[in-house]
C-alpha cells in the first residue's frame, strides 16, 4: 500500500510541476521534464489540461515520445488532436504507431476522422490496418500485431542477430522471434536469450523450440488472456486456418483484455449494462440508459415476492410477528446465493470450472450449504428465543415460531447455494455470460424461494 501511495504522490507532483512550468511559459524546462517521464504519466498531465493547452504540451514532445503518448490518450483527446493536425503531422504520428494501435484508434473514431486517417496513411499502414479490422471483435486477430521478427531455420545465430538489428526498431518485440518455413508456417520460436548464449555459427534449426503453443485468429480474447497467465507468455503467436503465422499478441494486450473483461463482469454483477467510457466522461443520459433496463427487470421480478406476501396475508394477520423475520431470511438467503454464484463465476472466468464439472460443483456446494445451514439455523433459533422472546418479552414469539425461522433459514441457504452455483454454469452452457447470473438477479430469485419456504413451514408447524 505504501508503494502505491508513493506513486500517486509522484504523479501529483509531476502534474503540479508541469502545470507550473506551462503557466510560467518555461517551455524548455517543461520539455526536458516531460522527456524523462513515462508516456502514461505524460498523458496524466495532459488529462488535467484544456484541449488548447494539451496541444501545446503535445507539440513540445519529441516525435517518438509524442506517438507513445498519443496511444495512451482517451479517444476524445485523440480526435481533437487529429482534427487540428495537418496532413503531414498526422502522417508523422501514424508512421510512429504500431499497426495494432492504429487499428484500435480507428475503431474509436467517427467515420469522418477514419476517412482522413486512411487518406494520409501510407499504403503499407492502410493494408495492415485493414487486415486487422476485418477480424471479429474480441477475437485474437482483432488484438494482434503484425510487427514481429520472423526468422528462417537455415539462418545462423550471427545472421539472425544482424537481421534483428536491421528490422527490430520497427517491431513491437524482439525478445521472442518466430521461425517459419517458405510458406510462412510456424515451425518454432527462439528467444533473444537463446541467440545471445549460442555460438555465432549455430543454426537456428538446432536451437529453436519446436513445441510451439499458438492460437487461431478467431480464438476468443478472454481464453487467450488466461493462456498468458497459465504459461507466463510475453507474446503468443497467432496463426490462420492453414497454420501460417499472421501476427502475435503481446502481454500488454492480454492485460488490457483482462482489465476490460473484469470491468464488464463487474458491471453485469452489479446489474449495469457495460460501458467503455470513463465515469466522469459519461453523460447522465448514458448512465441512466445503462442502469434503467436492469432496474426495470428487477423491479418487475420483485413483483413475485409481493404476490406471495399478499397470498399469505391472512397468515400474517393471525401472527403478525412473522413479518419481522422476513428481511433476515431474504437477506441471508440472497447473501448465501451470491457467495456461491460469485465463487463459481470466478472459477469459470479463470478456466478452473467447466460445465462438465456441474455435478462436482453441485455436490461440493450441497455439502457447504448443509454446514452453513445447520450453523445459521441453530443460531437463528437461539437469536429468536434470546432476543425476541427473552429480552424483548414478545408473547407472540414461541419456540415453534423460532423453529419455523430456523428451519426456513436452513432450507433457504441450501436452496440458495444450489441455485447460486447451478445458474452460472447453465448460463455458460447455453452461451450466456455467467456474470449475468450473479447478484442481484439471483438474489431476487432466492427472495421468492425463501418466502415460499417460510410460509410453507409456518402453515404446517404453526397451523395458521
Amino acid at each position: 500500500m505504501d508503494e502505491i501511495i508513493d506513486i500517486e504522490i509522484v504523479d501529483i507532483k509531476l502534474i503540479e510541476k508541469a502545470l507550473e512550468l506551462l503557466e510560467e511559459k518555461k517551455f524548455s524546462e517543461l520539455r526536458s521534464l516531460l522527456e524523462e517521464q513515462n508516456p502514461a504519466d505524460i498523458n496524466d498531465v495532459i488529462d488535467e489540461l484544456s484541449d488548447e493547452k494539451s496541444v501545446l504540451i503535445y507539440r513540445l514532445l519529441p516525435k517518438e515520445l509524442a506517438a507513445e503518448v498519443f496511444v495512451e490518450m482517451d479517444s476524445d483527446k485523440q480526435e481533437y488532436l487529429i482534427n487540428i493536425f495537418s496532413d503531414s503531422q498526422l502522417k508523422d504520428v501514424l508512421d510512429e504507431l504500431y499497426y495494432d494501435d492504429t487499428a484500435d484508434i480507428i475503431e474509436e473514431m467517427p467515420a469522418t476522422v477514419v476517412k482522413r486517417i486512411l487518406k494520409v496513411a501510407s499504403p503499407d499502414v492502410r493494408k495492415a490496418v485493414n487486415e486487422l479490422l476485418k477480424y471479429p471483435e474480441d477475437s485474437a486477430g482483432s488484438i494482434m500485431t503484425t510487427e514481429f521478427v520472423r526468422l528462417r531455420k537455415s539462418y545462423t545465430v550471427e545472421e539472425s542477430l544482424e537481421f534483428i538489428r536491421s528490422v527490430g526498431v520497427n517491431k513491437e518485440t524482439i525478445y521472442t522471434c518466430y521461425v517459419t518455413d517458405d510458406k510462412n508456417h510456424l515451425i518454432g520460436i527462439v528467444t533473444a536469450k537463446d541467440l545471445l548464449l549460442s555460438e555465432r555459427n549455430e543454426i537456428i534449426a538446432d536451437i529453436m523450440e519446436d513445441n510451439v503453443i499458438s492460437v487461431n485468429t478467431l480464438a476468443d480474447t478472454e481464453s487467450i488472456a488466461l493462456m498468458f497467465g497459465k504459461y507466463d507468455f510475453l507474446a503468443l503467436p497467432v496463426v490462420d486456418n492453414e497454420d501460417r503465422l499472421v501476427g502475435i499478441i503481446t502481454v500488454d494486450d492480454a492485460i488490457d483484455v483482462m482489465q476490460e473483461e473484469t470491468e464488464e463482469d463487474f458491471s453485469k454483477i452489479s446489474a449495469i449494462t457495460p460501458n467503455d467510457t470513463e465515469y466522469l466522461k459519461t453523460s447522465v443520459f448514458k448512465l441512466w440508459a445503462s442502469r434503467i433496463p436492469w432496474l426495470m427487470i428487477l423491479m418487475i421480478s420483485a413483483t413475485f415476492t409481493g404476490m406471495i406476501i399478499s397470498k399469505f396475508e391472512s397468515a400474517l394477520a393471525v401472527l403478525p410477528i412473522l413479518t419481522a423475520f422476513i428481511p433476515m431470511l431474504m437477506g441471508t438467503g440472497g447473501n448465501a446465493g451470491s457467495q456461491a454464484s460469485v465463487t463459481v463465476i470466478r472459477g469459470i472466468s479463470l478456466g478452473q470450472v467447466e460445465f462438465r464439472d456441474f455435478f462436482r460443483v453441485l455436490w461440493k456446494e450441497c455439502r457447504v450449504s448443509l454446514l452453513c445451514g445447520i450453523v445459521l439455523g441453530v443460531a437463528a433459533v437461539g437469536k429468536v428465543m434470546l432476543v425476541d422472546n427473552f429480552l424483548m418479552k414478545n408473547p407472540e414469539v414461541t419456540i415453534f415460531v423460532a423453529l419455523v425461522v430456523g428451519i426456513t433459514l436452513f432450507a433457504t441457504i441450501v436452496s440458495a447455494k444450489i441455485i447460486g452455483c447451478a445458474l452460472p454454469l447453465l448460463a455458460k452452457k447455453i452461451g450466456l455470460d455467467p456474470a449475468v447470473m450473479a447478484s442481484p438477479l439471483i438474489t431476487t430469485l432466492i427472495d421468492t424461494v425463501s418466502l415460499l419456504v417460510y410460509f410453507y413451514f409456518a402453515t404446517v408447524i404453526l397451523n395458521i
